[in-house]
């Protein structure tokens, strides 16, 4: 008796926050999309990275605070996939690994929504900050394959200098989108991102050399306001 008299006090207290940010144009969201991402930076020696795109996903929950007439700024939580695929062939041996990472992302934006037509344009900025917990590399030698996991660290000792499968869970950046809102709510978004931050591990055991990693990629995202 008292779980289901406190659930409907809860329920009310949701409701009544909901209809209270709503009194004060507050309005919250649900976003989710694919990707198309890979990591930008250097390798061992220093040369640029050539690695392939690989698809991936995320999935959250933003909310749009008012700060001006059209103007916005909304925060969100998102999970989010992101990594890159790597191709090489040494004495006629071809090898591949593809990393799939996973974090709790939260960005961070200023977004502009005028209205046009009959519904809204969207463009928004802003930095995120993002948290890795998990993932797995997999490698790929002949059609012969074999799956790591991905281990979450500042520093680790390996006296294999390609030995990849060690990344800093803090990751930042910045993102760019813009799309269009429906009067119904519904919207689609173009978005692209920009990692900052070095995500590979260090070597505490030999140097990495040049070796630098970000987080790169753009996508296409569907979303609901209510």
């Amino acid at each position: 008796m008292k779980s289901k008299i406190l659930l409907t006090v809860a329920l009310l207290m949701m409701f009544g926050m909901y209809t209270n940010a709503q009194s004060e144009g507050i309005s919250f969201g649900i976003r989710g999309g694919f990707d198309m991402q890979t990591f930008n930076g250097k390798d061992h020696n220093g040369d640029q990275l050539k690695l392939s795109l690989v698809p991936r996903y995320n999935v959250g929950v933003v909310v749009d605070i008012p700060v001006a007439l059209g103007f916005y700024f909304q925060p969100g939580l998102l999970y989010t996939t992101k990594g890159a695929k790597s191709k090489d062939q040494f004495l006629g041996i071809d090898m591949s690994a593809e990393y799939n990472l996973s974090y709790i992302e939260l960005p961070l934006s200023f977004l502009y929504k005028p209205t046009v037509g009959y519904g809204k344009f969207m463009l928004g900025f802003g930095p995120y900050l993002a948290y890795g917990f998990g993932g797995k590399v997999k490698y790929e030698i002949n059609n012969a394959s074999s799956e790591e996991d991905i281990v979450f660290g500042n520093e680790y000792s390996s006296a294999n200098p390609n030995d990849l499968k060690y990344f800093k869970a803090l990751d930042f950046g910045a993102n760019l989108f813009f799309g269009y809102q429906l009067s119904s709510g519904i919207s689609l978004q173009l978005n692209t991102q920009l990692g900052l931050a070095k995500i590979n591990a260090d070597n505490t055991l030999i140097t990495n050399g040049k070796t630098e990693l970000k987080n790169t990629g753009f996508g296409l995202s569907l979303g609901y306001s209510f």
